[in-house]
């Protein structure tokens, strides 16, 4: 432990203290190490070097404000009306009708926004207020809607996994396809503890639809609902590669927004692109300033002395995975999932290489890990989001949250301890 590093670890536990953004907080840890350390490597020049190659080389990471743009296009006009339409008419005459409808909405925009916020904040905003008019509990509607958003970024695309394929140097197209049973698993759980509670609380039910109604909803959603079939279809024929593919999926959501459904236009089209540029723009510091804090941590070979820790207390990978999904859970707790992958993903690597841990099937353990995080106290962000749309007390979120959180978290470790349920897909298209 040098003085540069003592003080690089100080001032980013002070980051935390001062509650000081995260971005500009490794910016300035990263600025006092550099300032201080005679380490050749950690020269302004050197660092800005490294900084410009790997972002010259990081091609996979203009795939994040293609998805993002995306998620702002399928969350405008039209296209949330008619996933909502087809959700109810496919759920019928159910008790808690409307709670399965939010879930199924979830599982629906999950391959077409990639991201949890964006599934809770657009077609959730609709869902708490047509829960909230026939009756529904606003901490259970907040809590059900909080619980299925985090579906959003484990089925294809997912913003998350393309982040963790850039720091791990794995396969985006592998990640996606891994994600979906775990994403299917999550809401058939969450189906499950739904007609179980409405059935014990006596929530209304839902509408049965005439076939022809049904068949006209369908119809009329089959549009935004063959965005993922664009998406994973273009990558695995090998028509486009997956950044390209967000650039597709984006471009089809335009098409079908402007053409299809006639929901878009310029005004709405304009604060689409200033929602993506503003998100992009937050995504981007966040990256930047985790490369100079990812950096630092390389040259003072700290992933090496965790990873000498860690082995030190177990060989077993089964018990590594434990300690792991642990550590994410706590961190997700107090973390935004992006700095959690940005700074924990260099350090584990060397860990999950050495004791033969599958990259596509820890990436896809860590992305559902850090969604549980979402839905957490005390920094849960879909916490704050539903809180803030409805005006709900965040205890009483909390208090109906709970149980869902559990329900996903034995989800978490099925999709830990049986490999396959990640890997199966990957396979079939050719993953060794």
């Amino acid at each position: 432990m040098n003085l540069p590093l003592i003080v690089f670890i100080l001032s980013f536990v002070a980051v935390f203290l001062l509650g000081i953004p995260l971005a500009p907080g490794m910016m300035l840890s990263s600025a006092f190490y550099f300032l201080l350390s005679s380490n050749p490597a950690a020269s302004l020049d050197m660092v800005a070097m490294q900084f410009l190659t790997n972002l010259n080389a990081s091609f996979v990471l203009i795939a994040v404000p293609l998805f993002v743009f995306m998620a702002e296009i399928m969350n405008s006009g039209k296209v949330t009306e008619m996933i909502f339409s087809f959700s109810s008419a496919l759920v019928g005459k159910r008790k808690g009708a409307l709670a399965h409808v939010n879930i199924i909405n979830s599982i629906i925009f999950s391959g077409m926004t990639g991201s949890a916020l964006a599934d809770a904040s657009g077609p959730g905003n609709m869902e708490l207020q047509a829960m909230k008019q026939q009756g529904y509990d606003d901490a259970y509607t907040c809590a059900i809607t909080a619980a299925s958003a985090t579906i959003g970024p484990i089925i294809p695309p997912s913003i998350p996994m393309v982040v963790y394929a850039m720091l791990s140097s794995t396969s985006i197209g592998y990640l996606f396809l891994g994600g979906i049973i775990p994403g299917l698993l999550v809401g058939i759980a969450l189906l499950i503890y739904n007609a179980f509670i409405s059935n014990k609380r006596n929530y209304p039910q839902g509408k049965q639809f005439p076939a022809r109604q049904f068949w006209k909803f369908a119809l009329q959603a089959l549009p935004a609902l063959f965005t993922v079939v664009i998406l994973l279809g273009g990558i695995y024929t090998g028509v486009v590669t997956p950044t390209e593919a967000g650039a597709l999926a984006a471009f089809y959501g335009i098409l079908i927004s402007v053409s299809v459904y006639r929901a878009l236009g310029w005004k709405e089209f304009k604060q689409c692109l200033i929602n993506a540029v503003r998100t992009t723009g937050t995504l981007s510091l966040l990256v930047g300033s985790s490369f100079a804090f990812s950096y630092i941590v390389s040259i003072e070979q700290i992933p090496n002395v965790i990873a000498t820790f860690l082995l030190g207390l177990t060989q077993n990978k089964y018990v590594m995975l434990v300690i792991l999904n642990i550590a994410l859970l706590i961190l997700g707790c107090f973390l935004d999932t992006t700095p959690i992958q940005l700074i924990f993903t260099p350090i584990i690597i060397p860990i999950l290489s050495q004791l033969g841990i599958d990259l596509v099937h820890f990436g896809v353990v860590m992305v559902l890990n850090l969604m549980i995080g979402l839905s957490t106290p005390p920094y849960g962000m879909l916490l704050f989001t539903v809180s803030g749309l409805t005006g709900t007390p965040l205890k009483d979120i909390i208090r109906e949250i709970l149980p869902m959180v559990l329900i996903i978290i034995i989800v978490l470790f099925l999709i830990t301890y049986i490999p396959d349920l990640v890997l199966f897909i990957p396979k079939l298209s050719g993953y060794k």
